[in-house]
């Protein structure tokens, strides 16, 4: 089961994301970030601070935005990604695809 809550914070849109992505719950994920790239939105934080895991069909939401994220110019960073989480997304390689880092105050750094 998962709860993602959407926040605005001084203009990035932050998405926590709280309790494990699989194979159901990726819709949540998937319509969360659908909507926020709708308002076009151009910075968006994920946070993974409470993620505890993440199924393939998880992964494979935030691997379906990845073009359009590039042709519209949008910034994602997922932060707060715990080991095991990370360890996910580098033995696929979805960490040289996707921006990661360790906190919010890090991950915005990265989008100025």
């Amino acid at each position: 089961m998962v709860d993602i809550k959407t926040i605005n914070e001084k203009g990035i849109e932050v998405l926590k994301i709280v309790g494990e992505v699989d194979a159901s719950s990726s819709i949540q994920l998937d319509k969360a970030i659908h909507d926020v790239l709708e308002k076009g939105h151009k910075k968006i934080i994920v946070d993974c601070g409470s993620l505890e895991y993440i199924s393939s069909a998880g992964l494979g939401v935030f691997m379906s935005y990845i073009e359009e994220m590039k042709k519209n110019g949008v910034q994602m960073v997922l932060v707060g990604l715990n080991p095991k989480v990370k360890n996910v997304f580098e033995i696929l390689g979805l960490d040289q695809l996707l921006n990661t880092a360790k906190n919010k105050e890090e991950g915005k750094i990265m989008m100025k």
